[in-house]
């Protein structure tokens, strides 16, 4: 398996409170793998509305500003549900490293969602790590993903 995302842009990253400690952890873990990021917030574990950080993260891959985004809340469901408002977005919720790499073989997957509440750091940290590490397969499935702007 290899990167195939464009190294020449950022990583897009948001979170709300709830995954304001793994977006810290994780902007750390991408800069010491080389990789530039714009950080769309939240800058504190204080109390935010998800939104307001998913649209942004989500504008930025949309706009081919970022490579890809990282979003992480609580559940990931509604960074996720926000993030896919998006056209040419297919963000994917990921809970363990095997379904992020499906999420990209399968889905060509351009922002991936992490439940903070629901994995370990080191778990998000190697689903992360999978994610960028997976292309997309092609060939029956991108037929498929071409079906799923509306």
């Amino acid at each position: 398996m290899s990167f195939q995302f464009d190294r020449s842009k950022p990583i897009a990253i948001g979170a709300d409170h709830a995954g304001f400690e793994y977006k810290t952890a994780i902007v750390a873990h991408l800069n010491k793998l080389g990789f530039q990021i714009s950080d769309f917030g939240t800058y504190s574990p204080d109390s935010v509305d998800y939104p307001d950080f998913a649209h942004p993260t989500a504008t930025s891959v949309e706009n081919k500003e970022t490579a890809f985004g990282i979003l992480i809340c609580g559940s990931a469901n509604g960074v996720a549900i926000t993030a896919n408002k998006h056209k040419g977005i297919r963000a994917g919720l990921c809970w363990q490293k095997e379904v992020a790499e499906l999420t990209r073989k399968h889905n060509n997957a351009n922002i991936l969602c992490i439940p903070a509440r629901f994995v370990s750091l080191n778990v998000a940290i190697d689903i992360i790590d999978t994610f960028l590490n997976t292309p997309f397969e092609g060939g029956r499935h991108q037929a498929r993903v071409n079906k799923i702007s509306c």
